[in-house]
This record gives structure tokens, sequence and C-alpha cells, in this order.
């Protein structure tokens, strides 16, 4: 398949895939014309890529979830993790939005007089509580 083609059929834009290839966690099989081919099972791989970013892995911890011949070699211990620190980031995401609804409806005549509120600024300005996905920092 050339690039075009992946690209298309795995919603991964052909600038990515060939930065994905400069990473090295993908690899193109030759040319066809000026356009890079790759074999089909570059999908699957695009899909593995695509469910670790997902999870939140860096794309070099991704890299080294793949044996040199390119077949998975997931680490359990480090999916474990994973697992551990996005059940941290749920809890404490679940706490703000649990804040939130109370600060919704809170019968205190200012937000900064109810206590649930105040303890939301806390943690937001001690960095308990994550940054979504794709905020900016200023």
């Amino acid at each position: 398949m050339d690039i075009a083609e992946v690209a298309r059929r795995s919603g991964v834009p052909a600038s990515t895939l060939r930065y994905y290839e400069e990473k090295k966690l993908i690899a193109s099989v030759g040319r066809s014309g000026l356009r890079r081919t790759f074999d089909p099972r570059v999908l699957e791989r695009l899909a593995l890529i695509a469910l670790g970013r997902s999870a939140g892995f860096s794309l070099d911890e991704i890299a080294r979830m793949f044996a040199a011949d390119g077949r998975p070699k997931i680490d359990r211990r480090a999916l474990a993790a994973k697992a551990e620190e996005l059940d941290g980031t749920i809890r404490k995401l679940s706490a703000m939005r649990d804040g939130l609804r109370h600060a919704a409806v809170c019968p205190a005549p200012s937000h900064l007089e109810c206590p649930t509120f105040r303890r939301l600024l806390r943690a937001a300005a001690s960095g308990a509580i994550p940054r979504p996905a794709g905020a900016r920092r200023k």
C-alpha cells in the first residue's frame, strides 16, 4: 500500500506516518515513484500505536513495546503501572467533577464563601488536579 492508502485506511495523516517512520515506529518496504509503500500489516501496528497513545504512553515508550523484528513485545508491568497512573487521574478528575457539580448548585452567596469551592481552588493551585489533555500552559 502506498502512504496515501495507509493514511486513508488508518486515519493517520501522511505527515504523522513519515514522523513515525523517522522515530522507527513503522517502516516502509519500498517506494512507488516518490511515494513510500508499506506492508498491509502496518495498519495493525498503527492501531497498537493509537491504543498506546490513547492510554497515555509516549512514543518512546511505545517504541520499546516492539521487538527488533517488529512484533509486539508489550511489558505487562508497564501496562499495570499505566493503569495505576490512570486510576490516580480518574480519582482526581472525579473529585474535580464532583466539586464543580457542587459549585454549580451551591447556595453560598459567593463561590469564594463555599468551602467545597475553596478546596477546589487549593487543589488547582497545588497542581493536584491534572490538566486535560491538550490544555496549554501560558
